[in-house]
């Protein structure tokens, strides 16, 4: 007999088979600061969030803010009615609409993660990341042109943690069983450095004619990795994906221009999902006279929204 209630079974297993068939939304975002250096800087890391329809936030810098009286991913999950995960991390933190089942940890200031469980059952392990600032690569080359492939580089393993944090990654997820799960596996952040995908021959005058093995995206694409923004703009000519910076075109140190890149992105490895949309916002930045407490976009970094498609 056909009852009510099996009308309504019905119908929840179809908004899970329609919310299942829908492409993951999964966003990486550094929110400077805890957003606090801007007016009415947590709403607006909510409305951004809102505004991209994103599923999944990776964010970082999600530092406590003392005028909400909370570290500003547990509030901004507050306002969208999600869950949050950030354990003993000063500022990374996992935003989900979706249920958060299970979380792990790693060094705090470098990566949390969570394994989510998304409408039909699917789980997928993400993770939140963040990896050494100092000695910024494409800041060099700008400051002192005349260094050396073997000197910029040296950007990245001696005058930086930046390679040694991470093999340091790579070697917790390998621990944890990870790399060798069939789940998806989704790391995304802030590698503040660019990506070897960006410093090829092809695209070398853009770059003072550098062909730059860059190690941390290196070590990634070794462990079976994809650069999830790549995948979907192989061109970096057409789609550079700049995520630095929004807000920074002068140097504070040498007053030159600041370098631009793309040192905000996400990994993916394994479970079916593939890349078939990346949007880098603001999608237009804002004009460079607005205050920093005035501008819209409550960040130095660009945000990354990955959206991805699950193919059996």
């Amino acid at each position: 007999m056909f009852t009510k209630l099996t009308a309504v079974m019905i119908g929840c297993c179809l908004c899970s088979l329609v919310l299942a068939t829908e492409p993951l939304r999964v966003m990486t975002w550094n929110v400077q600061r805890g957003a606090k250096h801007f007016d009415d800087g947590p709403a607006k890391t909510v409305r951004v969030i809102r505004d991209s329809r994103a599923d999944i936030v990776l964010m970082q810098e999600s530092y406590e803010n003392d005028a909400l009286g909370s570290k500003l991913g547990a509030w901004v999950g507050k306002q969208l009615g999600w869950q949050t995960h950030q354990g003993d991390s000063p500022h990374l933190c996992i935003l989900s609409r979706y249920p958060i089942t299970e979380t792990f940890s790693h060094a705090p200031w470098h990566g949390v993660g969570a394994k989510i469980r998304l409408p039909g059952g699917q789980e997928i392990l993400v993770w939140s990341c963040w990896i050494d600032y100092r000695a910024f690569m494409g800041q060099r080359l700008i400051d002192k042109p005349g260094s050396t492939d073997a000197e910029l580089l040296a950007c990245e393993t001696t005058d930086s943690g930046r390679a040694q944090q991470t093999r340091d990654l790579l070697a917790r997820l390998k621990a944890l069983g990870q790399l060798e799960s069939k789940l998806p596996l989704l790391v995304g952040g802030d590698w503040n450095c660019p990506s070897h995908l960006d410093y090829t021959e092809a695209v070398k005058d853009l770059h003072q004619g550098r062909v730059l093995p860059l190690p941390s995206s290196l070590l990634f694409e070794k462990e079976g990795f994809t650069d999830a923004y790549r995948v979907v703009h192989p061109d970096v000519r057409k789609h550079p994906g700049l995520t630095w910076s929004p807000l920074v075109k002068v140097n504070d140190e040498s007053r030159n221009a600041e370098a631009q890149d793309r040192i905000d992105r996400l990994y993916l490895r394994n479970g079916g999902f593939h890349p078939v949309a990346a949007t880098v916002f603001p999608v237009r930045e804002e004009d460079s006279a607005i205050p920093q407490s005035k501008r819209i976009f409550p960040s130095d970094h660009a945000a990354v929204l990955i959206e991805l498609e699950y193919r059996k």
